[in-house]
């Protein structure tokens, strides 16, 4: 069993845009951490960086169901812009994947009444 040093309701947490976590204050000083994809993939406890006390965040996963997974998601600095796609392009990856197979003529097969 798991002892939380106390259960947090999301609302009363603060959300710091740069690290990308919730936190709240935690008794040794420092405070608790929790990241927006942690709170996606069901997972309500936020831990203190510097020590061993845990929190229960209370929230509604509903919330942050469209979170991205960790996998698909990238740092800020590493996102580039696309450059939009003209039709020509579209049109030239299309002749790149296109592959034609010769027709065989259908078999007529006789059926009798």
């Amino acid at each position: 069993m798991v002892a939380y040093y106390d259960e947090i309701e999301i609302e009363d947490m603060s959300w710091d845009e740069a690290k990308g976590v919730y936190h709240y204050p935690c008794p040794c000083g420092d405070r608790f951490e929790i990241s927006r994809k942690q709170l996606a993939n069901y997972e309500d406890i936020a831990t203190c960086p510097s020590c061993s006390l845990i929190i229960r965040v209370i929230y509604d996963p509903l919330d942050f169901e469209d979170e991205p997974p960790d996998d698909e998601a990238q740092p800020e600095e590493n996102k580039e812009e696309e450059e939009p796609r003209s039709d020509d392009d579209h049109f030239e990856d299309a002749l790149d994947q296109l592959t034609l197979h010769e027709e065989s003529k259908p078999s007529v097969i006789p059926v009798s009444a």
